[in-house]
C-alpha cells in the first residue's frame, strides 16, 4: 500500500518572522496595534523586519513597538484578524473625510400677480 503524504509543497509561512516592528497608535489605555486592509479588503496586522522599512513606508513619525510574530497574532486574534503581513510593499493613502453636500432649500415660486390687499 502506498504511503499518503500530507505535506504542503509550498507552506504558507516559510519561517517565523521573529521580532517585528509593529506600528501602533495611542489609545485611552496605552498603545494599540494599527490594523490595515489587504487589497481585497480583509483586515491584517502588519509588522516590519526593520525600523528602516517601517519608516520608509509609514513615515518617520509613526510610533512602533517590538513584538514577536506569535505575540502579534495572539494580540489580534480576538479581533478576528488572522493574517499578519510582514514587510508590505506599499500602502494607499488614507481616504479623505466625506463631506456631505449642504442641502439647498427649495426655491420659492415666483408669481407675476400682486395679491389684492383687503381693508377691513
Amino acid at each position: 500500500m502506498a504511503d499518503i503524504l500530507d505535506d504542503d509543497p509550498e507552506p504558507s509561512e516559510r519561517f517565523p518572522a521573529g521580532p517585528l516592528y509593529v506600528p501602533v497608535r495611542p489609545g485611552p489605555s496605552g498603545c494599540a496595534a494599527r490594523l490595515f486592509r489587504t487589497p481585497l479588503g480583509r483586515r491584517t496586522a502588519v509588522g516590519f523586519t526593520s525600523e528602516h522599512r517601517l519608516t520608509a513606508l509609514l513615515g518617520p513619525g509613526q510610533v512602533w513597538i517590538r513584538l514577536a510574530e506569535p505575540a502579534l497574532r495572539a494580540l489580534t486574534a480576538p479581533l478576528g484578524v488572522t493574517t499578519v503581513t510582514v514587510d508590505p510593499q506599499f500602502t494607499a493613502p488614507a481616504p479623505a473625510p466625506f463631506a456631505a453636500p449642504v442641502p439647498v432649500p427649495p426655491a420659492l415660486p415666483v408669481t407675476r400677480e400682486t395679491p389684492a390687499l383687503r381693508t377691513a
